[in-house]
């Protein structure tokens, strides 16, 4: 493994509101967020993030990707697969966004964090509610499941989440989120 490769946390949001939750929680975890990654839908392809994730000062580096309702393979979602197969950058994990989007298969979950902070082992709905099983719905998140081997950890709408992730509130549930792709990649390389 190249430790000279920045490690890199992948959200599959990238609204208005989303974006100031990301950069809150970058913040809180002494990270660096590509702010230029977020949109909706994901303006700079996989190649433009993968050039600006390589000039960051630090790391671990989060970067947002988003399809903005597309259930196919939007514009995000081919972001997301450039990163992850990318040898540039070493992928630590994935925060799974749900959101109302209807269709597409989804994708399984490792655990969510629900809006009241509290780690569960099934999936969310954009609200943070807890759900009956592990799949997550969202719009940016149907090809997760073709990298099983990161680590996945689903949330509602960051940011929001009946204004329990507010960022006037230092977005506490994305923040945690991202704490949990810290440690777990941490403790798989233990």
């Amino acid at each position: 493994m190249n430790n000279l490769r920045k490690r890199v946390i992948i959200v599959t949001d990238g609204d208005r509101i989303a974006r100031k939750a990301v950069e809150t929680a970058a913040d809180n975890i002494h990270g660096r967020c590509i702010s230029m990654s977020a949109g909706n839908p994901t303006s700079l392809s996989g190649s433009d993030i993968i050039q600006l994730i390589n000039i960051a000062k630090y790391d671990p580096v989060i970067v947002m990707v988003d399809d903005r309702g597309n259930t196919g393979k939007g514009k995000g979602e081919r972001a997301m697969e450039y990163i992850i197969n990318s040898k540039e950058v070493e992928v630590m994990g994935i925060i799974a966004v749900a959101s109302n989007t209807f269709g597409g298969r989804g994708t399984k979950v490792d655990l969510s964090i629900d809006k009241f902070g509290n780690v569960v082992s099934s999936a969310v709905d954009k609200h943070g509610n807890k759900l009956d099983n592990k799949i997550l719905k969202g719009d940016t998140v149907n090809s997760i499941d073709d990298y099983s081997k990161l680590f996945t950890v689903g949330i509602g709408d960051p940011g929001k989440m009946d204004d329990l992730d507010s960022i006037e509130s230092g977005s506490p549930i994305i923040t945690k989120a991202l704490e949990k792709i810290i440690s777990e990649y941490k403790r798989t390389r233990a």
